[in-house]
């Protein structure tokens, strides 16, 4: 058993601080808005975790994919491909341009959904309108 007496008594209830999906009792049939400055950071961060995951997505699985195919087809790896290289170093040297394209696709998927929700968040901090 703990000795931490913090779990018999509730924490005293401070209003304004959270931002929860159920409105009070007395808030029933209020419009809440779901616009402002936390919407934004929301927003910006579930853009970032979407563009990583997509570019990582890509560089790591086709190196994940030509690393089981290394393992477990070796005899296709070995056979020549057109140009006389062998097909597992072709699929090799693809991994630099796939690469490529993962950091240029992350470029302008930054420039196009990123950097317009940061500059939206960046100057409503400005303005004052997070702050208290």
């Amino acid at each position: 058993m703990s000795s931490d007496s913090s779990e018999l008594r509730p924490l005293p209830h401070r209003a304004g601080r959270h931002a929860s999906a159920v409105a009070p009792g007395w808030a029933v049939g209020r419009v809440r808005p779901w616009t402002g400055p936390h919407r934004d950071l929301r927003l910006l961060r579930r853009a970032c975790r979407w563009q990583r995951r997509v570019a990582a997505l890509a560089a790591l699985g086709y190196f994940a994919v030509f690393l089981a195919l290394t393992v477990e087809m070796p005899s296709l790896m070995g056979r020549p491909a057109p140009g006389g290289l062998p097909l597992g170093l072709v699929l090799a040297l693809v991994q630099l341009p796939v690469t490529w394209l993962a950091v240029v696709f992350y470029e302008l998927t930054a420039r196009r959904f990123v950097d317009p929700l940061a500059r939206r968040v960046r100057r409503q901090g400005r303005d004052g309108e997070w702050r208290r």
